[in-house]
């Protein structure tokens, strides 16, 4: 292992690859809704006219962000569950998850269902109390799924810890050191989503729906898993180029079937089976090679994504209502898609971002609101060099 390598791995308590992962993968997430309006999907706001290039860009990254994140989550599980006993770490995420999960819902999201469909309402103050009790949670279904697999990471946490895990953690170990065998373990997400989709074929993110929640849960045990032996985790980025090509591998394949009309060749049945097990195995080398990437280059923490990263939750929470309302004005502007979509880009980030700047960090009753930690515990945390991790 090289110095820089070596320093990454054993000097400092954070793995700054988290923070860079979290921090990407959320700004995906924004960019993604923000291109929304303009791709030809039934968003909730709608341009007039939409791109066929966007859309084919963005079937793309949608495949793997989430993914990502959830993976990622599932890391931080593990490092916090290795600190914390099972009550204190089942309090803080109901916490830092459920409580702003219901202000999202209660005051975040309204404003959004209002939008979709104005002429339906007098005005959104008067159909506010409606809205906000139906309990709607768009975006945050990411965080309802994220404080269910939290709760259920205690006890895998606990099973993971034990003899019979012993398995399961050799063969781990050993996806690791052949590099080839982490990036064919896709292939079980490929087989379990397919699976799933064959039972529950719905697109919807309610926790009930199987092919959707075991889906991601099964990138959040694989962080879980992951992390529970460090030098399996570090061990990674030894074979980050390996872990790239594999990625492009399969992007090239991905793009060739998204292009290619293999409807003469098999059934409907067929072509949505083999659709979902290329969009698992996309999903599954691009968290790979993201995160031995990140080991290997971005080893270091800098000062201002410390930062973004102690914001990048109500960051999260702010982001699709603050879209939503810009969206709903700038698609009636007279311009093309390009100025449309550049303008919504910037309004929409440059906003969210001060209000997570100007209003929530330096509140301790909005930080509490949006599942931070009170700015104290932040800045004396900060000065530890152990910075406070996104839920």
């Amino acid at each position: 292992m090289s110095t820089r390598q070596s320093k990454s791995a054993n000097t400092h308590s954070r793995l700054s690859e988290l923070d860079w992962l979290r921090v990407a993968a959320v700004v995906a997430v924004f960019v993604h809704h923000a291109g929304m309006p303009f791709n030809g999907d039934d968003w909730g706001i709608m341009n007039a006219q939409s791109s066929k290039l966007l859309d084919d860009i963005m079937v793309y990254f949608e495949q793997f962000r989430l993914p990502i994140l959830f993976f990622v989550s599932g890391a931080g599980a593990g490092l916090l569950l290795a600190k914390r006993t099972a009550p204190a770490f089942a309090w803080d995420k109901i916490r830092r998850l459920f409580l702003p999960l219901l202000v999202g819902m209660t005051l975040i999201v309204p404003p959004q269902l209002y939008l979709e469909d104005p002429a339906r309402y007098a005005s959104l103050w008067s159909a506010y109390p409606a809205l906000a009790l139906a309990f709607e949670a768009k975006h945050l279904w990411f965080i309802e799924y994220l404080l269910v697999f939290s709760l259920i990471a205690i006890p895998v946490q606990r099973l993971l810890a034990g003899d019979r895990a012993q398995a399961l953690h050799t063969m781990a170990q050993a996806c690791a050191r052949s590099g080839w065998g982490l990036l064919l373990a896709g292939l079980l997400i490929a087989a379990l989503r397919v699976g799933l989709k064959d039972s529950f074929p719905s697109d919807s993110k309610s926790i009930e729906n199987l092919s959707s929640s075991l889906f991601y849960f099964s990138f959040f045990c694989a962080g879980l898993i992951l992390i529970a032996h460090r030098g399996t985790w570090t061990r990674i980025q030894s074979r980050w180029r390996l872990h790239a090509c594999g990625f492009l591998a399969v992007s090239v394949v991905f793009y060739a079937y998204y292009f290619i009309d293999f409807s003469p060749y098999f059934d409907l049945g067929t072509l949505w089976a083999i659709w979902w097990a290329l969009g698992a195995a996309l999903a599954w080398s691009g968290v790979v090679a993201s995160l031995s990437m990140a080991q290997r280059f971005l080893w270091t923490t800098p000062p201002w994504l410390t930062q973004a990263n102690s914001l990048i939750y109500p960051f999260y929470i702010l982001h699709q209502t603050v879209i939503v309302i810009f969206a709903y004005h700038i698609v009636q502007w007279p311009m093309g898609i390009a100025a449309k979509w550049a303008c919504l880009l910037i309004l929409s980030f440059s906003v969210t971002a001060l209000a997570c700047r100007v209003l929530i960090y330096p509140s301790d009753t909005l930080r509490f609101l949006f599942g931070m930690r009170s700015k104290v515990k932040d800045d004396v945390t900060a000065g530890g060099k152990a910075v406070e991790q996104a839920p």
